[in-house]
Order: structure tokens, then sequence, then C-alpha cells
């Protein structure tokens, strides 16, 4: 370890000191130099964000342990993960240097003893790893004991920061670390470590919220390895596509196309270990059946495993301690439940099957490769689009699969990456967080948790003394909550059912996918990240579908076959995407310049792309007549499609978001009424949530939405995912557009 460069080690406890020392580190990493001095003055918060395996856990446990040490009874650290596995990983890198330190480590998630719980609770000092479930817990079954318990508190560690923001779990974690302040009268510091993170301003205000300006950031900017990608195309041959089309197909065809990606994944994986992301559960079993058949049928050890949610923990075990071994090569076919920060070692490449669901979920999975000194990180894209003929949809002649891959590629090699969405109101979790509270603390009043909740600079900020009034009134209706005559609100029957359940101490639900149903059959299951109203249109198993019906409470959707017309672009979707990617999608296709990662199959989608494009004038083309509908091309993200589509319904349209543009029914309107209404939009008052959201019916996508007053659920729904300043200032850009577009 070379000192004559480094304050920053200088300023470390000489027992940290020994251990680097004994750890071999050749020198400090940046990330760990600009935190240190930070963190060890324990007067602020601080942002530590740098890529996968740049020693963020360090930079922030380093000087941190040594604040500990420094003073005469040492006192704790929190740290907050969003995964059990990464607590148990992070206790494994913490126990060695702590042991040598005197400080006891002390993991905490439902794995745990309850003998290591209780030597905690009366040692209290040390660190603690625990996810912010089991912090829910403990703030409910331990009430106003919290106080004490962490009395000696010195910081707040939330790891993949990038994990929470945006999300009911993330406004739960700013609910639990809130309330802990208020418990021990005094602010904490807070320390953040991402990987990933787009705009370090929004995650300063989720770090701490309405002070924002007062979080010091590390932004480290050093790349690390070189990067190397190359994007392969693959064509479903028209004859597979159209034997989809018959009525009486009792069974989905399966593509061919699946089958050749894998085979060249067999021929250029095997040997090493690496990790394979096709975007979904279905497609993971898919991967994995036909890479483990291909090594069965060459009799050669199996190298690939599925990771994914629905899988036992035990499964998802054996895949990372697979990974983790020097014996054999593995290699992972996963969703992101091993994007996180899990430690599986280094890995010789990532794998995308068709477009990522965001560019920042790209650098995240990327951060796994590359890690070793000297070796590039390697990507390697697979798109997958239909051979085309003269039935084909917009969506396949755009070959929006390749070109959306290709921008999202581009933006990851500029450096940029989605912003956080942090202004969601997230209000489900405000309902668990006012039950929480009450337990905690056996009963409150009403101003009491206004005051703590929802006042300025607090967690549910936004929420008027009106709203929250009605709120509470929507619960005492639900049999959540009772008033006594003194006004302490304590739990009502049902209430008291749900806090005394284990399953409270979670925000969020497990993701549930609604059944499609035509004619009492049930055609199968589709997650649903769209809204939808009855008369829309969906693509499911190849066929069109006509909306007839949704039941949130059976989670169903109830179908009836179209015929005629064009495919909608709609079909679930795999995440929401951002309006700079549609963007560089549409400057793609009007450029002449073909990026050098792309392989010449995937070079001809981008040519046929740009031929379509520019045969159907879309650069001057706003609205394309579809048929029996209008599609308006905005190149904006999911949020302002949505949020368009909604204005237009509540001026009697039937419209849905889909894909880079707006489906519109023709009825009896023309383009020009189209236009009329956008101007209009534009020039007045932007309709109310309950006019914009009036015929939706799949509001409910947050734990505790169901009891919500409508108001509120839509005002929640709206924050979270209509980004309607967007949609306009689009649609006042209407104007501008050429005549014969309108």
């Amino acid at each position: 370890m070379s000192t004559h460069t480094s304050s920053a080690f200088d300023l470390l406890d000489v027992r940290i000191q020994r251990f680097i020392w004994a750890e071999g580190w050749a020198a400090l990493r940046e990330a760990q130099e600009a935190a240190i001095p930070l963190v060890l003055k324990a007067d602020r918060d601080v942002i530590v964000a740098a890529a996968t395996a740049a020693g963020k856990t360090e930079a922030a446990f380093l000087p941190a342990l040594t604040h500990l040490l420094s003073q005469e009874s040492p006192g704790l650290i929190v740290y907050i993960s969003p995964l059990k596995a990464l607590i148990n990983d992070q206790f494994g890198r913490l126990d060695r240097l702590c042991d040598q330190l005197d400080l006891p480590v002390w993991p905490w998630h439902g794995d745990i003893t309850a003998s290591t719980k209780s030597r905690f609770l009366s040692k209290r000092q040390g660190v603690l790893l625990i996810t912010p479930e089991s912090l829910e817990a403990l703030l409910c079954n331990r009430g106003t004991s919290i106080g004490a318990i962490f009395r000696r508190l010195d910081f707040f560690v939330v790891d993949e920061l990038h994990a929470f923001i945006g999300s009911e779990r993330g406004k739960q974690l700013q609910s639990l670390m809130h309330r802990i302040e208020c418990a021990v009268a005094r602010t904490v510091p807070r320390i953040g470590l991402s990987a990933t993170l787009g705009d370090m301003s929004l995650a300063a205000e989720f770090l701490r919220p309405g002070k924002a300006r007062g979080v010091a950031i590390v932004d480290s900017k050093s790349e690390g390895n070189e990067l190397k990608v190359l994007i392969k195309g693959y064509e479903e041959p028209l004859t597979i596509r159209h034997s989809r089309d018959f009525e009486d197909d009792e069974q989905e065809t399966e593509p061919a196309t699946p089958g050749q990606v894998a085979a060249h994944l067999f021929q250029v994986l095997r040997g090493s270990n690496n990790l394979v992301f096709p975007n979904s559960r279905r497609e993971v079993e898919r991967y994995t059946h036909l890479l483990s058949k291909m090594c069965l049928d060459q009799q050669v050890p199996n190298e690939f495993w599925p990771h994914h949610g629905s899988l036992s923990k035990e499964i998802r075990a054996e895949t990372e301690l697979a990974l983790k071994q020097k014996e054999r090569p593995v290699t992972a076919v996963c969703t992101n439940t091993l994007e996180l920060g899990i430690d599986i070692g280094a890995v010789k490449c990532v794998v995308q099957i068709n477009p990522p669901p965001t560019v920042a979920s790209v650098r995240q999975r990327l951060g796994r490769s590359g890690r070793r000194p000297g070796e590039p990180a390697i990507l390697r894209g697979y798109c997958i689009e239909d051979a085309i003929d003269a039935k084909s949809p917009l969506e396949s002649l755009l070959r929006l699969r390749t070109v959306q891959m290709t921008a999202t590629v581009g933006l990851l090699i500029e450096a940029w990456f989605e912003p956080p969405k942090a202004n969601g109101l997230h209000l489900s979790t405000l309902v668990q967080q006012v039950l929480s509270f009450i337990a905690q603390n056996g009963g409150a009043s009403i101003a009491q948790l206004y005051g703590l909740l929802c006042g300025p600079g607090k967690p549910f900020a936004g929420l008027s003394k009106e709203e929250f009034a009605s709120l509470i009134r929507h619960l005492g209706s639900k049999d959540l909550i009772v008033q006594e005559s003194s006004g302490t609100l304590l739990h009502g029957v049902l209430g008291e059912k749900f806090v005394n359940h284990y399953s409270f101490y979670a925000a969020f639900s497990a993701d549930e996918e609604f059944r499609v149903v035509a004619g009492g059959k049930s055609l199968g299951t589709i997650p649903v990240s769209q809204m939808l109203s009855i008369g829309q249109r969906i693509l499911f198993a190849g066929k069109t579908w006509r909306v007839d019906e949704v039941d949130e409470e059976q989670k169903a959707i109830y179908v009836t076959r179209t015929s005629g017309g064009v495919p909608p672009m709609f079909n679930g979707g795999a995440g929401r995407t951002h309006t700079r990617v549609r963007q560089r999608m549409r400057a793609l296709l009007e450029s002449a310049d073909v990026p050098v990662f792309l392989d010449p199959t995937a070079t001809r989608f981008l040519m046929e792309a740009r031929e379509a494009y520019r045969v159907r004038n879309i650069s001057t083309e706003f609205v394309l007549d579809q048929g029996r509908h209008f599609l308006l091309l905005t190149w904006l993200g999911d949020s302002a499609n949505e949020a368009l589509a909604c204005l237009l319904r509540s001026r009697g349209f039937t419209a849905a978001a889909t894909g880079p543009g707006i489906e519109v029914q023709k009825a009896h309107w023309s383009i020009r009424d189209i236009f009329e209404v956008l101007l209009d939009l534009a020039n007045s008052e932007p309709p109310s949530f309950e006019q914009m959201l009036d015929d939706v019916s799949n509001l409910q996508r947050e734990k505790w939405d169901w009891a919500l007053p409508d108001g509120l659920l839509r005002r929640a729904y709206a924050s979270i995912y209509l980004d309607i300043p967007e949609a306009l200032a689009w649609a006042k850009e209407a104007e501008s557009f050429p005549r014969r577009s309108r």
C-alpha cells in the first residue's frame, strides 16, 4: 500500500490501516479517497456513486468504522440492503475486518436466529445489517424502546440506492429512517451507495428529502477497463409467424429463433462464467432448457443455471454458489435478480436478449464483467425480428427492437443513464406507515401522524391536511383504523389482523400478472406495465384482442378477438422507456451512420428500418393512417405517452399508449380533429386526475392501493406513471407540425 499520495489513508484508524496492508491493497480507489474525509466527520449525508467493484462499500465503512473507534464507547452503523443475499455477502466481508477491531457485526433478516437478534438488542453497537422489512418489524414490535435501541446510532448506510429510488420500498425506507431519527431526537448522517445514478441531485433529494443541497456527492468517473460490444440480429421466419394466425390453434407455435440464439450462446459462452438476461421469467426458463439440453445432447457437464424470482431461494442460492466457485464454468440465465450487488465473482460476458428495460440496467449488469485487471467488459446483444411481408405491422417494419437496442447501447457508451424518478407519492406506503406508527406508538392522533409523515421535508410531503384527513376517514371506513372519543387513532379489526401478520412488513407485493381470458378460457398471463381501458387492443400469443373488461380483484383481463386492422404495438412491456431513448431511436432512423457494433444481420435490420421510415415520410408525417386507427408518432417515453393518451381520452377519444406513440381509434374522428384537440389541450388548464383517469380500470399497482380513496389513488398513479408536463409540451408543438400531418 502506497501512502505518499494518499492523505485519506492517514485519516483511518491504525488498526484499519494494518488490515489494508495485510490485504495487499496497492492503493485506495478513487471513490475511497474522496469519500473517506467526508464520511469521517459524521456531520453530513454523502452519496458515493461508482462502478461495480470500485470499492464503494469500503468507501463508506472504512471511515465510518474509524469514527466509531474514535469514541469512548463505540456506536452503531445501520447498513440497509434490498436483499438478504447481499447482507450475507457483506457479513462475510465485514466480519473479518470488524473481528480485528473488536466490533460485532449483526446480520438481521428472516433467516437469522432469535438468539443473534437478542444479543444485538442487548449490545446495541457495531454494525447492524438489515433489510427494510426487518427494520419495519423492529419498529412495530419494539414500540417505544426504539429510541433506546438506536440511541448510539452514528450512520445509516443504504446500499444499492438506485434500487430504492422511485419505489414504494424506497418510500418506506425514507419513512423508517425518519422515524428512527425522531425517536432518537437528532439527525443521523445517511450514506448512499450506488453504481447507477443518472441525476445526482434527484438521488440527493431521495436520500434527504427537502435538504438535497446539503448532501455531499462523490461521483467517481473512472471507467475502468475497455468495453467490447457486439449486437447480432436474428430473423423469425414468416412460416412460424403465420402459423400463429389460425383460430383453432390450441397451442402457441414455438418460435425458431431462440434455438438459433441458444446455439450461438452455447458456442461462445461455454468454458467461462457469464450472465444471460432474456427480460422475463418465461424466457429464462426457455433459454435455460435449450442450453441445458445442448449440454446433455453433447454429453458435456451442464454449465447453464436459471435464476429468477419465482424460483425457491435454495435454487437461486445454488446458482449463486456455482458462480462463485472456481472449479467449473457456469453461466446464469437470469432476470434482474442478479442485477444488484450480490457477490458472484467476476464474469467474462454479459448477454442481453432483446432490448433491456433501461440504459441504467445495462450499466448495472455490465458492472459484473471486466472486473479483472486488463480484461474488457463484454456485452453481447441479440435482437430477434420478424421476417417482413405485405401484412407486417409498423413495429416489424421499423425493426423497433434492433433500433431500441442500438439506441440504448449508444447512450450507454456516452455514459447517459435515466434519472431516478423520485417524485412519486407512493400513498400506498403511507397507508402502511400510518398503521405501522400506530403499532409502534400504541396509538396516534391525526395531527401527530400528519406532522410526522406529511409535513415539509417529510417522506410524504405534498399531501394537504384535507387530503390526509380524507385518507384517514377512508381507512376508518375500511375498518383499518378506529378513533377513540379522545381522538386517538387505533387499529381497527381488519387493521390489527394485517399488522399482526408477517407479510405486513413489506411495503410491496409480489409481482402479479393478469390472466388473459377469452370465451371463458384462460389464454395465459401477462405483466401489465401500462394502463388498460375498455375497447383498447392488446397483442397476446401472436393475436390481436379487444379489452372488454378488467377485473382487478381477480387480476383478469377479459378479451375478444378482433379481425382486420394492424396489430397494436402494446404487449405488456418489460420496462418503461425514457424519452431520451425514443428520441435517440428517431435520430438513428434519420441518420446514415451505422454503429460498428452491429453484425451484418443487425445492420440489415437498421437499413430496412430506415427505408420504411423514409418511404412512409415519418420524419414529416406525425400521424399515420393504420386502417381502423390513427397512430400518433410522438417518440416520447412511456410516461409522457400515457399522459397524452389520458388527455385525449378526457376529450372523448379512444386512445392508448403504444411503443413510440399513441393509437387513436378513428370512429368519427379525423386527423384534423386530433390536432385541434391537441392545440386546445396545450392552451387550456389540464383536466383533473379524475377526468384523465376516469375510464382506466387497473390503477391499483401497489400493495395498499386498494385502501386509498379514488381521488388519492388517481393522484398517486399520476405522480408515478404520468409525465403530464412533457405530454402538454409535445401537444403545444402540434402547431409547428407540417401541414401534411394535419
